[in-house]
Formats: structure tokens, sequence, C-alpha cells
């Protein structure tokens, strides 16, 4: 029984992996055929939305560190 598991395992993840490639892909080659103008709107609206989280992230730090007291003059 013990020797037939690295084989059912291997044979699952070599499954699994196949599987994972054909739409990877499937996905890609899909996303060839969008167009442009849809794809640039979706990459500008992650931009923003990542820059407004970094910009809201260094604020909150900014007003954290101030409240417990750190000093954050530059010399």
């Amino acid at each position: 029984m013990m020797d037939w598991i690295p084989i059912v395992f291997a044979s699952f993840k070599a499954l699994v992996l196949g599987t994972g490639m054909f739409f990877a892909i499937k996905w890609h080659f899909d996303q060839d055929k969008k167009e442009r103008r849809a794809v640039l709107r979706a990459s500008g609206k992650v931009a923003a939305v990542f820059t407004l989280s970094l910009l809201g992230l260094v604020l909150a730090t900014f007003v954290l560190s101030r409240s417990i007291g750190l000093d954050l003059t530059f010399p």
C-alpha cells in the first residue's frame, strides 16, 4: 500500500499543475483579444488604487508615530 502513495500523489500533482498551466495560458491568450482601451483603463484604476492606498498608509504611519511621541523631524 505504501508503494502506491508517491505514484498517486505525483500523478495528482501533475494533473493539477497541467490543468493550472492550461487555464493560465488560455487566460493570457484571451487577454490579448480584449480591447486595448479596456485593459489600459483597468490598469489605470489599479495604479490609482495602489497609489491612494500607499498615500493613506504613509499618512497613517505619520499620524500614529506622532501620536506615540516619535520625533520625525529631519536634522
